[in-house]
């Protein structure tokens, strides 16, 4: 029996585990493999594919974010194969189980919660007996006399951890590890409440065995994994567990990347001690999901978080400088209105994580939030992946606003291409990081350029589009915070610094004349030491320069400003900006390398 273990993934980089975790107990019971294409994949390319793997058997894992595409290769892929059996499994098909088998008729069964054990005991009787009634935690068809009925058998318990084979050993998985991410687990269950998280729903935390967790871990970055995302609920529950954890990857990682969910307010100083000593500099990332600061909110859906914790955790990481850290918020929670979620931004951002995901609550089937949409007035989309639209606090209307700061954090925040600008303008110029991202958003959905692509150059000029009509038009005290000045010089030096080669163009007209600009290029060739020992070390002269380098006069003292956050305007920058230097500086990749000369207000250079 010919079985094809398929799932959707959101990207070609993303892997799916579950697919892995059960070839890896049935594989060598059945002739199995796995087929895995993207929500982006046309649904033809993706039928084809399975039918030329000729398969008697094909099992969907099913995710909010690929149950609307995997329906409709399903509804295809039966018109073409009628004898083939179809079976779903995963956490989007495992609660409303009936609702599915109605909703989809040409699926035959559906694995629901833990599939390992249930998935092989339903393949040994689909080739068997066919006695689906003894197969616990599935549902199933049956024909009566004059009609089919929807059966669903008793759930299955918890799986023994340490009796699952390892899915991570592979073989056709060791040429694709340095180009995708690997995911990995080293514990089931969640020990938290949270009323809009799945997770919530199983009790208790069950961990796979130590020694062959660190294996696994070795065998892959020995096979060239390069990411590895930890899917754990809650990495750090168990503090000897999770420092154990720790110290074995600092001392193995070889360049490996590793990500972890971690709860921040119940890190342990000791942890957070080892870490700001030990771990090496771009090897871990935390992913720590917030959420909301607001205390009524978070007792109505049964979050506890200690606000203080979790604000000394991610200091000391941040401080630490050695790992980043992405910051989660769910706009449209109970009890949480336009003005409270601006709060929650506001105090999240002042935390200056490298990343400020903005998501919006989903009302997720077997939730305890969407089994109590009522009480809170919830309206939702009908389909994945269930968005709220509106609750009786937060109507469409905001969610719409909510949406528009979203967009241009991902866009600017995110990225990273303007730090040192984005820093300036919610530091000093608006009266909130929030604002900012919601006057900006606002300018850029009235001008209509979420319909339209956009270029590095584009992000730059429109920026600076949004920020001259603020100045214009805002009130004399907010436009006076202002300094159009300071933010095109800071634009400019981030504009560099996006750029590995020289760039061809710029998004703003070059003032300097040709005179003037040789002049600065030649004080640069005869006297570099005015600028550093390191530049004069370079010992460029005025052809290199030329070739490599781009020049700007900023009316400020930008090394002041970077270094204390203080704008002084009483002496002036000359910026300059080297690129794809030959010799020792030369790298497989270049990076720009930025060179700051302070110079008086009324300076001239050499010549001139």
């Amino acid at each position: 029996m010919k079985v094809v273990l398929s799932t959707l993934n959101a990207k070609y980089i993303h892997t799916s585990l579950a697919l892995r975790c059960l070839k890896a107990y049935s594989g060598e019971h059945f002739d199995m493999e796995i087929a895995e294409y993207t929500i982006k994949d046309p649904v033809m390319n993706i039928v084809s594919d399975i039918f030329s793997r000729k398969p008697d058997v094909v099992g969907f894992s099913c995710y909010i974010w690929n149950i609307e595409e995997t329906i409709t290769v399903i509804n295809m892929l039966r018109k073409i194969m009628p004898e083939i059996k179809i079976v779903l499994g995963g956490p989007e098909v495992s609660y409303d189980t009936e609702y599915w088998m109605e909703r989809i008729p040409e699926v035959d069964f559906i694995v629901v919660g833990e599939g390992e054990e249930t998935f092989h005991h339903l393949l040994t009787e689909i080739e068997g007996a066919g006695k689906f009634h003894m197969v616990f935690g599935i549902a199933y068809r049956k024909q009566r006399e004059e009609r089919v009925e929807i059966l669903l058998n008793p759930g299955r318990p918890k799986l023994d951890l340490a009796t699952l084979p390892s899915p991570h050993r592979f073989e056709e998985d060791i040429p694709h590890l340095g180009s995708r991410v690997v995911y990995f687990e080293t514990s089931r269950g969640c020990p938290f409440s949270c009323q809009f998280c799945l997770s919530s729903i199983e009790v208790g935390v069950r961990y796979f065995d130590m020694e062959r967790t660190k294996a696994d871990i070795t065998y892959l970055i020995d096979s060239g994994a390069k990411l590895i995302k930890f899917v754990d609920r809650t990495f750090n529950i168990k503090r000897d567990y999770a420092l154990e954890m720790f110290k074995f990857l600092i001392e193995n990682h070889r360049g490996c990347v590793f990500q972890f969910e971690i709860t921040a307010d119940i890190m342990r100083p000791e942890v957070l001690d080892y870490l700001a000593e030990h771990a090496p500099p771009g090897v871990f990332r935390f992913e720590i999901g917030v959420q909301s600061t607001n205390d009524p909110t978070n007792e109505a859906v049964q979050r506890r978080q200690n606000w203080k914790k979790l604000v000394r955790t991610v200091t000391k990481v941040k401080e630490s400088g050695k790992i980043d850290q992405h910051l989660d918020l769910i706009a449209g929670l109970p009890l949480e209105n336009y003005d409270t979620f601006r709060g929650t931004f506001n105090d999240v951002f002042e935390l200056g994580p490298e990343e400020l995901q903005l998501g919006f609550l989903k009302m997720l089937r077997g939730t305890g939030l969407r089994r109590d949409a009522d009480k809170w007035g919830y309206i939702y989309m009908d389909h994945a992946p269930y968005e709220m639209l509106g609750n009786e606090l937060m109507p469409f209307a905001d969610i719409v606003r909510i949406k528009r700061v979203e967009d241009v954090l991902e866009k600017y925040w995110n990225a990273h291409r303007m730090d040192r600008t984005l820093g300036y303008l919610v530091n000093h110029v608006f009266p909130s990081p929030f604002d900012f991202f919601q006057y900006f958003g606002d300018f850029w959905e009235e001008r209509g350029w979420q319909k339209i692509g956009h270029q590095l150059e584009d992000l730059f000029s429109r920026l600076w589009a949004f920020l001259s009509e603020y100045k214009a038009g805002a009130a004399s005290e907010e436009a006076a915070k202002l300094d159009l000045d300071v933010v095109l010089g800071l634009m400019k030096y981030d504009y560099f610094l996006n750029h590995n080669y020289k760039p061809r163009k710029t998004w703003w007209e070059f003032t300097m004349d040709k005179s003037e600009w040789s002049g600065w290029m030649r004080r640069l060739a005869e006297r570099p030491e005015e600028v550093s020992r390191e530049f004069a070390a370079l010992q460029l002269n005025e052809k290199e320069l030329y070739k490599h380098t781009v020049i700007e006069l900023l009316p400020f003292d930008l090394e002041h400003y970077l270094a204390t956050g203080e704008v002084v305007k009483s002496s002036h920058t000359l910026l300059a900006v080297l690129y794809a230097l030959g010799g020792g500086e030369r790298q497989a990749k270049p990076t720009p390398k930025p060179v700051i000369m302070k110079v008086s207000s009324d300076a001239m250079p050499v010549g001139f």
